[in-house]
């Protein structure tokens, strides 16, 4: 797995952990939701980490929660 693949698939797991949508979650860190849309739907392949920090805020998770998937250790070059 590529680490935007990994980016992405946690992005999916956290919404539907806590029950919220990717705008929902956006909008609750002070972001557009159209950087987090870029990244979901495969638009742009480099995320920032101000981006995920901006997703994490929104979720109610830290940086270090939203790292924390066992498959993040094992990616792909």
């Amino acid at each position: 797995m590529k680490l935007n693949e990994a980016i992405i698939k946690r992005i999916n797991e956290v919404c539907k952990e806590k029950n919220i949508s990717v705008c929902e979650a956006a909008l609750g860190g002070g972001k557009s939701p159209s950087a987090l849309y870029d990244l979901v739907k495969g638009r742009t392949q480099c995320s920032k980490v101000t981006t995920i920090q901006s997703f994490c805020e929104g979720a109610g998770i830290t940086l270090s929660e939203f790292f924390n998937a066992e498959y993040f250790n094992n990616l792909d070059d």
